[in-house]
């Protein structure tokens, strides 16, 4: 089993560490993460400046780029090899509903997947590394488990994991779940400069919206880790019908 590692918070973070450690033995499994943190950065890749490479004392390797730069590059040219499963995380904090949109985390398990290879997104559902060694436990638990049963078919699958920040005994079991939502963001944070110039600071996310039964919210919160499939096919198949009628005898 050759596995990948990368995350969004830098190849420093406690989240990616564990994540590491947790996994090493299950086959070849190399990291390859960002310099410094990365979040929100999305599917981001970086276009007009060049990208490198270095390598730190514990092995992990790092990009001065985006979480979807590393991914891109190790399977691009980086290493001889293609993985059999693009791991991301551990984030620090998490990625549900909206978030998903934003998260770097879940762009770089997207870029293994648009590659074609099986892809995870790992999180902790609160920020501060608590319990992230039950984290990694878990992480290595569904990893094991879709080794010894993976699914049926030759199509790559992503996967989006948000794990409460719980002692190992005290997670629930799994629960495959839908995306929630966020209400809108908080209000951009102003502040002014030494210089007198207004500096503007993107708020935080909303507070859940839909985190009834079945969402990823609903599930974390009643203390289950929440697993959710995810696509990239952003079309709202529903609405076709609707937007060929509005749209008909307009030029094409």
């Amino acid at each position: 089993m050759n596995i990948l590692i990368s995350n969004d918070d830098g190849f420093q973070a406690p989240g990616i560490v564990a994540l590491y450690e947790a996994l090493k033995d299950l086959g070849r499994v190399e990291v390859v993460a960002p310099e410094h943190n990365n979040s929100a950065k999305s599917n981001a890749l970086t276009l007009h400046s060049p990208l490198y490479v270095s390598q730190a004392s514990n092995g992990f390797r790092y990009v001065n780029g985006t979480p979807a730069d590393c991914v891109h590059i190790a399977l691009t040219g980086l290493l001889d090899y293609t993985p059999d499963l693009v791991v991301s995380g551990i984030n620090n904090g998490a990625n549900m509903g909206d978030d998903t949109i934003y998260s770097g985390t879940v762009g770089a398990a997207m870029e293994g997947y648009l590659f074609g290879i099986p892809a995870i997104a790992f999180s902790q559902v609160d920020k501060g590394w608590g319990h992230i060694d039950a984290a990694a436990a878990k992480a290595r638990e569904l990893v094991q488990q879709l080794m010894a049963q993976p699914p049926e078919g030759n199509a790559p699958w992503l996967l989006n994991v948000n794990i409460p920040n719980q002692p190992l005994d005290h997670i629930k079991p799994l629960r495959v779940t839908r995306l929630g939502r966020r209400h809108s963001a908080e209000r951009v944070i102003t502040q002014t400069s030494p210089r007198g110039e207004t500096m503007y600071w993107i708020g935080s996310a909303g507070a859940a919206k839909d985190d009834s039964d079945g969402t990823d919210f609903h599930a974390t919160f009643e203390g289950h880790l929440s697993v959710t499939p995810l696509h990239v096919d952003l079309t709202e198949h529903a609405s076709l019908p609707q937007w060929h009628q509005r749209l008909r005898g307009t030029s094409t």
